[in-house]
């Protein structure tokens, strides 16, 4: 006799092929029997006529760590379907961590977080055992953020590691890797990922493909310089000889709208020639970053601290409109790729006012400059402001 018995349903099982009609039989926690089962009996019955039976969802791309210890039931994902969840996106994950790093993370993770969630582990082994004696309703697949190693070993330094850095960030990475870690992620946006050059992460993906993992990247670039953006993380990917996922691919502004043909191809091609490439998406027209991602680059080095120096002084903050403005960053320019009536303040304790409000709008309703009205913001408590990205025509770009 079986445990439970599915009838009716229309089958879809993730191999690729067409769906099917089939009856399920799961005993033990296991399936056991897929087919035309009309003469098993079982304890449970499930009708699932007009439903779709399929094995649970894998969540590509989740920063669900910072959650995950404080709601291990994981209700967000599990209502969806979603049974595992690949966590440590975007360079950021919470191991491993010396004590001097500690402090980066928790103001750089305010984004993701509301919570301490106790930070008492420092080795990724630690974490992952963290999450296994609180206990999950979803299986976790962690990546180790590059930005994390990179914090640990160098803070947020806008500069090249030396070479016992570089050897020290490589030893965290393959210990880390041994202690369970999936891959490596990367965010090439946010600092300090974004003050490391290729070949810093061609050494570091190395490691990764000699433990058999996974390097995925938020890119540098989703908009004006995608396509160069998409060809560097393949070339880290041939290089290394590691598979390479990139994050949530876009065309970010209306003027970079239908690039994605361009690099959809590049990733066919790399495919063509052998590199395991593939990329995720998300299901709607709008992103969502930190309102700190807004600024250069250069503006955010050496961390929050020196950030908040930097928009106090008057001079700096003339020079990083010109930047902005110019579109002289370097980097992502999310501000002039979207328009500022595009960027919409998401959940904020410190702001709950302006929720929902544009930037564009927020800075028309207090008589200001809208690159004023984010210095202020930021000033103001809004470093870890979630900001999100309407990808519609922009009205107002300063």
């Amino acid at each position: 006799m079986l445990d439970i018995l599915i009838t009716n349903g229309v089958v879809v099982d993730g191999t690729g092929n067409p769906f099917f009609r089939a009856d399920i039989g799961i005993k033990d926690h296991h399936i056991v029997q897929v087919g035309g089962l009309d003469n098993m009996t079982a304890h449970r019955y499930i009708d699932a006529t007009n439903l779709v039976v399929s094995p649970g969802f894998i969540d590509i791309h989740s920063h669900g760590d910072f959650g995950i210890l404080r709601f291990p039931k994981a209700e967000n994902l599990i209502m969806q379907g979603v049974t595992t969840a690949v966590t440590g996106n975007c360079g950021l994950s919470l191991a491993p961590l010396s004590d001097g790093a500690i402090p980066l993370i928790k103001a750089y993770s305010t984004t993701f977080r509301e919570n301490d969630m106790g930070w008492g582990w420092g080795s990724f082994e630690e974490f992952l055992q963290n999450i296994e004696e609180t206990g999950t309703a979803v299986n976790i697949a962690s990546l180790v953020g590059h930005g994390t190693i990179r914090a640990t070993v160098m803070g947020m330094e806008n500069r090249a590691p030396t070479d016992k850095e570089m050897l020290e960030m490589q030893r965290l990475l393959n210990q880390s890797m041994e202690q369970g870690a999936f891959g490596m992620s990367t965010g090439l946006i946010y600092p300090p990922g974004v003050y490391a050059k290729t070949t810093e992460l061609i050494l570091l993906a190395k490691v990764v493909a000699e433990n058999g993992g996974l390097y995925a990247s938020h890119i540098r670039n989703e908009s004006s310089r995608l396509v160069e953006s998409v060809e560097e993380a393949i070339y880290i990917g041939e290089a290394a000889n590691v598979a390479v996922q990139i994050s949530h691919h876009k065309a970010a502004g209306t003027e970079n709208w239908g690039k994605v043909s361009r690099t959809l191809y590049l990733m066919e091609e790399a495919r063509n020639r052998g590199l395991d490439v593939t990329c995720d998406v998300y299901p709607y027209t709008a992103g969502a970053t930190r309102l700190t991602a807004l600024l250069p680059p250069w503006a955010l080095a050496g961390g929050e601290k020196e950030m908040l120096a930097r928009l106090r002084d008057h001079t700096l903050r003339k020079r990083i409109s010109r930047d902005i403005e110019s579109d002289n960053l370097g980097q992502e320019n999310l501000l002039h790729a979207v328009g500022g009536n595009n960027i919409v303040i998401g959940y904020s304790k410190t702001h709950q006012a302006l929720q929902g409000e544009s930037l564009a709008t927020i800075a028309e309703s207090k008589g200001e400059g809208l690159y004023d009205t984010l210095y202020d913001l930021l000033i103001d408590g809004g470093r870890g402001t979630p900001a999100i990205l309407l990808d519609r025509k922009s009205t107002r770009r300063t």
